[in-house]
């Protein structure tokens, strides 16, 4: 599942990706930096398709939809706005996007369909506090080694089981529970006090 980059000679340089802020990136996106670009499709690419694979239970349109996500990032960076909060919920929200519309090629009900009785959801304070939840957990998983948190993406925002996260990353079950404890557990002490 590659995604071809545009062509741009002169990139300005990019750090080292751990220090690199999914925000960073969009906004060198926004400027043409296919390097930065690389950066995001490699850390998130696997998820987005995890994510897709869930939701279409279908490999080639959940391809079809990391590619739509990767090719409206690079057309729309430029509308990511880092004062509204970091890029990761804005990323999901394109594939979020993408996903709908291959389910509504195919002429099916999506989850994003309105619903026919009036919603019971959190009202406006509830919802500033939930985003805020979101928002620090977003980041502080960020914050995680690499191998730690593919699988936590993979498990929590692609909905996949420990085995299906085994299975995508071609690792033993074993490896996927001991770094799924040890991410959640680093998470916790980042997070420790922030929610009570």
């Amino acid at each position: 599942m590659e995604l071809a980059t545009p062509v741009r000679h002169g990139s300005p340089a990019v750090p080292p990706e751990s220090r690199v802020t999914d925000g960073d990136l969009l906004q060198r996106i926004a400027d043409g930096d296919t390097a930065a670009f690389d950066i995001l499709y490699r850390r998130f690419s696997r998820p987005v398709y995890g994510l897709a694979l869930r939701m279409l239970r279908d490999r080639g349109r959940a391809e079809e939809a990391v590619q739509e996500t990767f090719a409206a990032i690079w057309r729309s960076a430029a509308s990511y706005r880092p004062d509204r909060g970091p890029g990761a919920p804005w990323l999901y929200a394109v594939a979020r996007n993408a996903i709908v519309d291959r389910t509504r090629v195919r002429g099916e009900a999506t989850f994003a369909d309105p619903p026919e009785i009036v919603s019971s959801d959190a009202g406006p304070d509830e919802q500033v506090q939930s985003s805020y939840v979101s928002w620090r957990v977003h980041r502080a998983v960020q914050d995680l080694p690499q191998h730690e948190r593919e699988v936590l993406e993979l498990a929590y925002w692609g909905g996949l089981s420990q085995s299906e996260v085994a299975g995508f990353l071609d690792i033993p079950l074993g490896t996927v529970k001991t770094r799924t404890r040890s991410g959640l557990a680093r998470l916790s002490d980042l997070l420790e006090g922030e929610f009570r």
